[in-house]
């Protein structure tokens, strides 16, 4: 029952995908995303145009830890984001929105493993160089952790509130 009812909400998210307009200057772009984030340095990065306006982005990413408790995390995040234009440069948009955040701590540590859950505001500017199917964007999402495996070691660090999570994406259009 679980696997129809996925297979239903994949369905149903490719037909609205389907329908979807132009985004302004493209649909779809996939690429990397690096991130100031401490649960993703490095994301895989997919960004998909509902409508005109609003964009859908999926990050897979990792960041690894060294030195004397290594560890490594593993995120994923989906953010709403909705565009409006800037001036009368083509291709250049501004975008707000929200989103959330889930990863993994692993480590041989305990105090280093375990689920996070996080949700952001985000908002940044996207670009859509005309001649060639690129595009970059950089946002900023300060993120509330809801669950934080690291509470206990970093509590008085992250006190549950990351401001600083900055990104900057490269991605191929089509």
């Amino acid at each position: 029952m679980k696997k129809l009812v996925c297979v239903i909400c994949m369905l149903i998210c490719l037909a609205i995908a389907s329908q979807a307009q132009d985004g302004g200057s493209y649909k779809n772009a996939i690429g990397g995303r690096f991130s100031t984030g401490y649960w993703d340095a490095i994301s895989a990065s997919y960004k998909t145009f509902l409508n005109a306006q609003g964009a859908i982005e999926l990050n897979l990413g990792f960041r690894p830890y060294t030195g004397n408790r290594d560890w490594v995390n593993v995120s994923f995040s989906a953010a709403y984001q909705h565009h409006f234009p800037i001036g009368k440069i083509e291709g250049f948009r501004w975008f707000i929105g929200g989103g959330i955040s889930a990863f993994n701590s692993f480590s041989s540590n305990s105090d280093y493993a375990g689920f996070g859950l996080g949700i952001f505001p985000t908002g940044g500017v996207d670009y859509k160089f005309p001649e060639i199917p690129l595009n970059v964007s950089a946002d900023l999402r300060p993120t509330l952790l809801l669950v934080d495996p690291l509470e206990g070691v970093y509590k008085d660090y992250y006190q549950q509130f990351y401001f600083g999570n900055l990104g900057f994406s490269v991605r191929y259009t089509f």
